[in-house]
């Protein structure tokens, strides 16, 4: 079985899936950038996923970390180490990131702990101290990276204190990370697993309220068309 399931969005963005996580593969005339990196061990797959698109992993120039937890940033350091791609984080993630400090712990619901206690088996316990990248770039609430026409960060705190969504407006595409999910028995949805909740539905307004026609959540299935109709819909299911 292949330990990545290649998903095009559109020509210029393909989802990465893996076991656990999922990460995306931006296309720009000049280059590759990359958004999330899935969990320690995925950095040759992802080079052979990369390579079985007809691209070179060496194109790689960017891997944008929405958040620290290791489904999501665990080959950040694997992937430049095989690309020399530079790996970006919010700075108040980036210790978690440098493997300095473990993560905080999120503030469970009680109908979370058991899926909680399942996910915690099959990815690094976000808690758990792991050094996923020694060395990153910190970026803060409103920094434009180059890729995509320029790829806005936005800050979107709650699932953790440092979690960004990443806007790319000229392209109409959302990455969302952790703070926005997606079910086929729920839909589009708060992402789960939170260290602040109230800021984290606060977020995800936030998020839903950008100019978007493709929304790419940190688990989910994307949204393709409409998106921002979508996310506006949902979010009204959460007072802000």
């Amino acid at each position: 079985m292949n330990p990545v399931e290649i998903i095009e969005l559109t020509p210029r963005l393909h989802l990465l899936r893996f076991a656990v996580g999922q990460a995306y593969l931006w296309r720009d005339d000049d280059g590759l950038a990359l958004v999330d990196a899935g969990t320690p061990g995925s950095g040759a797959h992802i080079a052979d996923a990369i390579r079985g698109l007809g691209l070179r992993p060496e194109d790689v120039r960017q891997v944008v970390l929405t958040h620290f937890h290791g489904d999501h940033c665990g080959a950040a350091g694997e992937v430049a180490a095989l690309t020399g791609a530079t790996v970006y984080a919010h700075s108040l993630d980036a210790p978690m990131v440098r493997g300095e400090v473990p993560g905080p712990a999120p503030v469970l619901e009680d109908w979370e702990v058991p899926i909680f206690e399942h996910a915690a088996k099959l990815a690094p316990t976000p808690t758990e101290q792991h050094v996923y990248a020694a060395e990153l770039r910190e970026v803060a609430d409103g920094d434009v990276l180059d890729f995509g026409g320029g790829a806005r960060v936005v800050g979107a705190p709650g699932h953790t204190a440092g979690s960004i969504g990443v806007h790319l407006p000229e392209h109409g595409v959302l990455f969302t990370g952790d703070a926005v999910a997606r079910t086929p028995e729920h839909g589009v949805l708060l992402g789960v697993f939170n260290q602040d909740r109230e800021r984290a539905v606060a977020s995800f307004h936030r998020l839903a309220a950008l100019e978007t026609e493709v929304a790419c959540f940190g688990h989910g299935d994307a949204v393709t068309r409409e998106a921002a109709k979508a996310l506006r819909t949902a979010a009204a299911r959460y007072p802000a």
